[in-house]
């Protein structure tokens, strides 16, 4: 049994598909293969080549066929102390470098954590392979750890709930069970997760006579377009008729060529801001780039929101902190609303819609405006817009150019968060390092901060904003061995959620530099408090950590204090980089009421006791 695994590993290996090793005359067509082995297999034809997560006794069986693949080559087994962490890493692999991985976890607890961490995968289209283990199909009693309920198949339920899953309670079904993954993870327009769960007695069953040459080989992604000509000449009717235009676009339009936006603004006389999740798409120096927008967005950004006439929005979800909870378009008459996904098209009301890759999509209109002789004048427009990007230029700037406040809490003056980010993303560029964000204040401080002039240089999880995304995604750059290195941006309640990255990175070679942003507490939540009732609750923390010592407790991690000045967080910086591994540096940052701490927030949101005011507002505006 073991030597025909291997034959089969070593052939996949040399010929790169199944179907080219018994083209090929290297693997006999029908084979007896286990269920574990066939989901390895699967996988590995469809380029899965990383295997992440934590082994438990509902996986046993398939860490044993990952054991004989990896040896033969064809897979890396990646085991992490966390099942959060891997679901970070599988969806970090995908979002940065196109790679599908496979995470895997146990039956019950584990699962459950591999299942939140998905939400990533969820929120942002990414498609990530999740196989968990699952409770035996004889039924014979209560399997420990599976959900503590007499009904069958609990967690195939709450997975379908969560997105699309798939139970291999029959072996022979694995075949169906990797197309349809395939079709998520790969092919759809906009990916997504895909769960399978394995029995545990199902795991070791074999299949004889499996005909390998039934296992799929990987989609190639779709790019859909509407060929709905009356939709396209009713948004160039639309166009002709503004005279404020804003094009503001999504997570769904990230690979949009930086010229064909250019071209269609020129053309169209607009404006353009985008969402957190894209900066860098346009390069944030164009005259045009009014920055991000949103309800945590700028001055620059959400006036081009509020008053244009026109809103072209490219590729988004329509999130609630997107559009300020469906508020922010204050005067437009008018939207066209471009996206692949058919639903997320009838997220507004009054708009043209029309389906479509982004890209696509965009080049076309572009031609349809030249032939049409279409050139906007709106002049007085761009220039209104132009001067509030002015005007958030400086308004930065004085945060930046007063980059110490004596805190309270601490009792001396430290950095500021803005500071701090800004001195961070200043080094990160100068090297060339890829920014990622996690959630909370430096989140939100973070996509107002950078000013990127090409895309995939930051890194946001702002669909889910799941604590503890920043570090621990790290990994995957180290994973796919292009030798880059990322600098995360984290705050001491997110670090300290996910904090086991410190010892994974030593395990798998990991160089890579944290700046630990610590105010002792949540701060995003304490100034969402202090703004809708003026005061905090339960938000914040009197304990002092010594994030030095911890780091350097983990042999081949450096702790690195940060200091309480630009100058000491530069040399931090430094010192951090020089480190062939993973650096970890403290920076203890102001919190308070004083206004230059803080970057702030420009735009509505339906959260708290502001929720009746926007709600009222948003069924005004109509969209």
């Amino acid at each position: 049994m073991i030597e025909e695994r291997r034959a089969r590993a070593k052939a996949l290996k040399e010929y790169g598909t199944l179907q080219a090793a018994v083209a090929a005359g290297a693997l006999d067509q029908f084979q007896d293969v286990s269920l574990s082995e066939a989901i390895v297999l699967g996988l590995a034809n469809q380029g899965v080549r990383h295997f992440i997560g934590i082994f438990g006794h509902g996986m046993t069986d398939v860490g044993e066929a990952l054991r004989i693949y990896e040896e033969e080559g064809v897979v890396r087994t990646v085991n992490t102390r966390n099942e959060v962490e891997a679901s970070h890493i599988g969806s970090m692999l995908k979002w940065k470098y196109g790679e599908t991985a496979a995470v895997f976890t146990s039956i019950g607890p584990g699962a459950l954590q591999a299942t939140a961490g998905s939400l990533v995968g969820l929120s942002n289209g990414l498609g990530v392979y999740y196989l968990f283990g699952d409770e035996t199909t004889h039924s014979e009693g209560p399997n420990m750890q599976q959900i503590p309920k007499r009904e069958q198949e609990l967690f195939l339920r709450l997975l379908n709930t969560m997105g699309h899953a798939y139970s291999l309670h029959t072996p022979e079904a694995v075949f169906t069970a990797l197309k349809r993954g395939d079709a998520l993870v790969h092919g759809d327009a906009k990916n997504s997760p895909f769960y399978m769960l394995l029995p545990m007695n199902s795991q070791p069953r074999i299949m004889e006579g499996c005909n390998l040459l039934e296992f799929p080989t990987r989609s190639r992604k779709s790019s859909v377009i509407s060929l709905d000509e009356e939709s396209y000449c009713e948004a160039i009717e639309a166009i002709k008729a503004a005279s404020k235009i804003t094009v503001k676009i999504g997570g769904g339009a990230a690979k949009v060529c930086a010229d064909t936006i250019d071209e269609f603004l020129e053309l169209t006389d607009a404006v353009y801001t985008h969402g957190p999740v894209v900066p860098g798409v346009y390069p944030d120096s164009k005259r045009r780039n009014m920055s991000v927008g949103g309800s945590k967005g700028t001055i620059s950004g959400n006036y081009a929101m509020n008053e244009c006439d026109l809103i072209i929005a490219v590729g988004a979800r329509g999130v609630c902190q997107w559009d300020c909870s469906g508020t922010a378009f204050h005067n437009a008459k008018k939207m066209i609303n471009i996206n692949c996904e058919y639903e997320d098209l009838g997220q507004y009301s009054n708009a043209v819609r029309i389906q479509g890759d982004a890209q696509a999509v965009l080049a076309k209109l572009v031609a349809m405006l030249k032939e049409a002789g279409v050139q906007k004048d709106c002049k007085e427009w761009v220039d209104a817009c132009v001067a509030k990007r002015a005007e958030w230029n400086a308004f930065k700037q004085e945060r930046y150019d007063n980059p110490t406040i004596m805190d309270e809490k601490q009792g001396k003056a430290l950095l500021t968060e803005p500071a701090a980010i800004k001195i961070g993303c200043d080094f990160a560029d100068a090297h060339d390092m890829v920014k990622i964000f996690d959630a909370g204040d430096v989140q939100a401080n973070g996509f107002q901060i950078v000013t990127d002039e090409k895309p995939g240089m930051t890194i946001t999880d702002t669909g889910s904003s799941y604590m503890g995304f920043a570090v621990s995604s790290m990994l995957a750059f180290g994973l796919a061995g292009k030798g880059e290195v990322p600098m995360a941006f984290t705050g001491d309640g997110s670090f300290m959620m996910n904090p086991q990255i410190m010892i994974d990175s030593v395990e798998h070679g990991l160089k890579g530099i944290i700046v630990l942003c610590d105010n002792r507490r949540m701060g995003a939540i304490t100034s969402l408090q202090y703004g809708q009732y003026d005061v905090g609750y339960r938000t914040d923390d009197h304990v002092e950590v010594d994030y030095v010592q911890m780091a350097n407790s983990v042999k081949g991690v450096k702790g690195i204090y940060g200091g309480e000045t630009p100058e000491s967080l530069k040399a931090a910086l430094e010192e951090a980089y020089a480190h062939d591994g993973l650096s970890v540096i403290h920076v203890p940052v102001y919190f308070g009421r004083d206004d230059l701490g803080g970057i702030g927030a420009f735009g509505d949101w339906n959260v708290g006791n502001w929720c009746e005011r926007v709600q009222k507002m948003k069924h005004e505006i109509g969209f």
